[in-house]
């Protein structure tokens, strides 16, 4: 039988608490062997969700986010879920930017979130029940 354990973690949404966030989830990964490689995708994947939820999510107000890390034995997996209660907000609805383009010709904004798509191996968003439940999971 598979062996599956959650930790939940519950943080005001504000870019001071960021490294609190990074430390909790680098402490629940810690639970399974994780690449270094993969420990720093996860970190910069983390690190653009949370801070985006920071800037955008409650208009200027502190709200509250939630950040969920399931850790998954068989196959080996780490699925992180942000759910928040802000302005809801679909991060993959909007287009990949042109990465082909110099940085002074491309639009602004939308390279975290290119970059989280890449680290990660599924991503996936619902508006439920008045809140944005964003989650991403890391095959290891």
């Amino acid at each position: 039988m598979a062996d599956k354990k959650l930790f939940r973690f519950k943080v005001n949404a504000d870019v001071n608490e960021l490294q609190r966030v990074l430390n909790f989830v680098e402490g629940c990964v810690q639970e399974i062997d994780c690449s270094p490689k993969a420990l720093m995708q996860i970190n910069v994947a983390v690190e653009e969700i949370f801070v985006n939820i920071a800037h955008y999510a409650y208009s200027g107000k502190i709200g509250e986010a939630v950040i969920e890390v399931e850790i998954d034995d068989e196959p080996k997996t780490v699925t992180i879920t942000f759910i928040d209660s802000g302005v809801k907000y679909d991060p993959l609805a909007k287009p990949d930017p042109d990465v082909t383009l110099s940085a002074m010709d491309r639009q602004i904004g939308g390279l975290g979130i290119f970059m989280t798509k890449k680290f990660m191996d599924k991503l996936s968003y619902e508006y439920r029940d008045g809140q944005n439940v964003f989650a991403m999971k890391k095959n290891l």
